[in-house]
């Protein structure tokens, strides 16, 4: 199978050494089979709408539809919306939350990651 180079915007919400949650803005290639376990599509926000949280498991998070925005713990914050992907992989510590910016529900499709498997997430910048 010939390499894709076409991408899909995404975000990685991450943990940092101290037990805080961060994110970076990158890329995920297109065309690449990747090492999952299984999906679902999920429409609830009762309890983790605006309580902060861990993500359960190392996952995509592919949002259907509305906007969404999302703060880690030093308050910065972006905006997760359909066409982009959230890599969560902030499983420790503080966590995130989210609030809807756009639409009244938040339709999205979780695809968990296999255990030790690459996400093939490129960071925007290398530092």
């Amino acid at each position: 199978m010939e390499e894709s180079t076409a991408f899909i915007p995404a975000v990685r919400l991450m943990n940092n050494p101290d037990g805080t949650s961060t994110f970076e803005k990158g890329k995920i290639p297109t065309l690449k089979p990747m090492n999952t376990t299984a999906f679902w599509i999920s429409t609830t926000t009762e309890f983790w709408e605006k309580n902060t949280h861990v993500a359960p498991r190392r996952q995509y998070v592919a949002t259907l539809k509305g906007i969404i925005q999302f703060k880690v713990s030093d308050g910065s914050t972006f905006l997760i919306q359909p066409g982009i992907i959230l890599l969560a992989e902030d499983t420790e510590g503080f966590g995130h939350s989210w609030e809807m910016i756009e639409g009244e529900q938040w339709e999205r499709l979780y695809i968990p990651i296999a255990e030790n498997a690459d996400s093939f997430f490129i960071p925007d910048h290398k530092f």
